[in-house]
């Protein structure tokens, strides 16, 4: 799996990132409360983007969210599309999880 960040002799936070906004427990131990900032240029072959926490991105790749996304590009509905990622990551993550806290 992902490395984590944990608190010396605890089992917490055990956090699989490198930043978490607000999360003051984990600024100690070295999880940085800022967040990464790239700047990217956008092409015309460039036709959406996606954001999503990392409840979404430790269980979907890339392609099976473009694979989610692609059909509703077309129709205009980024809504819809946001629901079936979090719906789809929602049930691969109960697969492997006990609980699902994102």
């Amino acid at each position: 799996g992902p490395s984590r960040v944990w608190v010396k002799n605890e089992n917490f936070p055990g956090l699989a990132m490198s930043r978490s906004f607000g999360d003051t427990i984990a600024s100690y131990v070295g999880v940085s409360v800022y967040p990464e900032i790239k700047e990217i240029t956008l092409t015309v072959d460039d036709a959406y983007i996606v954001l999503a926490s990392d409840g979404v991105w430790e269980f979907m790749t890339n392609e099976e969210i473009a694979h989610i996304v692609y059909p509703y590009y077309f129709s205009g509905n980024a809504e819809k599309a946001a629901e079936e990622i979090v719906k789809q990551s929602f049930v691969k993550w109960k697969n492997e999880e006990v609980l699902v806290d994102d």
